[in-house]
């Protein structure tokens, strides 16, 4: 239908079909983003865990800044930073949950900053799920190796520091009132198929 003019009254299907494709395009680039920052962590965690195995010796700490900062070998059976010993099986079953669920929000992640949240917290997730599969003394129950302790009180690896990251910086979204989907102010932060140039990015 037209007016006088010949204007359309009505968008015609082209209109209405690229805004939704360019979305699609945007979460695609940002899961993308997602995995890879997942992939980048989970290498980062288990490469230093290799090194600090064959580098280290349990109970002969290295000082790297004086006593407040020391890289100390331990096997942990307990959570993140050697909090949670004797609940290894648990702490198991709560990774694969943390896994299950960034898996079903990646698929809704519509904004660049929860696609960095959610992706440091599956890597780091992965990363010491992988030490409790696969490390001794078995399976489920596997000990995570720690080596990076922080002033004398708690020990932990890049695993625990991608983990208190993601925690931190989904907390500063939050706080933004930036939500998941990347709708703000009743409109999407996706643009032309980023999916990131909105004026909210952290």
């Amino acid at each position: 239908m037209q007016d006088e003019t010949g204007t359309p009254l009505t968008p015609s299907p082209q209109s209405t079909t690229a805004p939704a494709r360019d979305q699609v395009q945007g979460r695609s680039r940002l899961f993308t983003l997602l995995v890879g920052v997942g992939v980048l962590t989970l290498v980062l965690d288990q490469a230093s865990k290799v090194w600090a195995l064959s580098a280290l010796t349990p109970g002969q700490p290295r000082e790297l800044v004086g006593s407040l900062l020391r890289l100390n070998l331990i096997r942990n059976p307990g959570a993140a930073f050697s909090l949670g010993d004797g609940v290894t099986w648990l702490l198991t079953l709560v990774a694969l949950g943390i896994v299950v669920w960034v898996g079903r929000a990646a698929i809704r992640v519509g904004h660049r900053g929860w696609a960095i949240t959610l992706g440091l917290l599956l890597g780091g997730a992965v990363g010491n799920l992988v030490d409790r599969v696969l490390r001794s003394p078995g399976l489920g129950r596997g000990h995570v190796v720690d080596f990076i302790d922080y002033f004398g009180l708690f020990i932990g690896n890049i695993a625990d520091i991608a983990i208190v990251g993601a925690a931190g910086y989904g907390a500063v979204l939050a706080v933004r009132g930036i939500p998941l989907e990347g709708v703000t102010h009743g409109r999407h932060e996706a643009h032309h198929g980023d999916g990131d140039e909105g004026s909210d990015d952290v």
